[in-house]
């Protein structure tokens, strides 16, 4: 099996904006407060947004080249649905490790803001899936 390493990046990176997009105009709309992880890690990292955006675009990347090597070819059912199952693994991670490492509640402090950052994580599954294909298929 040959992975296409760019096509996984720019999964990665349309997968990483689509999530943020769901975060920053979506969530208001279910009653939360705007959710960009890009802000978050700036805040963490001298408060540069640039810094941030490059932080959240590079671990979206990061994530979908791991999903295209090692996850896709080992989930049953069709590509999008593979993206979705695996990006439970980041939002668990984010939850559990990251969120409190930066200063956060486990699971975001709500099951709300939990479940909001749950959807935008299927989200940017469903993309990178969807992007990234079937990689058997890849050869």
């Amino acid at each position: 099996m040959r992975i296409n390493y760019l096509k996984a990046i720019g999964a990665g990176v349309v997968g990483t904006l689509a999530m943020t997009a769901v975060g920053v105009w979506v969530a208001p709309m279910m009653g939360m407060p705007p959710m960009n992880p890009a802000d978050l890690l700036a805040s963490k990292m001298g408060g540069m947004l640039s810094l941030g955006w490059v932080g959240h675009l590079m671990i979206g990347s990061i994530f979908a080249l791991i999903y295209a090597s090692f996850v896709a070819s080992r989930l049953p059912g069709p590509p999008a649905i593979r993206g979705a199952v695996f990006s439970l693994a980041p939002w668990l991670m984010a939850q559990m490790i990251v969120m409190p490492m930066m200063g956060m509640s486990l699971f975001s402090g709500s099951v709300m803001m939990a479940g909001g950052s749950l959807i935008g994580h299927l989200i940017y599954g469903l993309v990178i899936g969807g992007l990234i294909g079937d990689p058997a298929l890849q050869r």
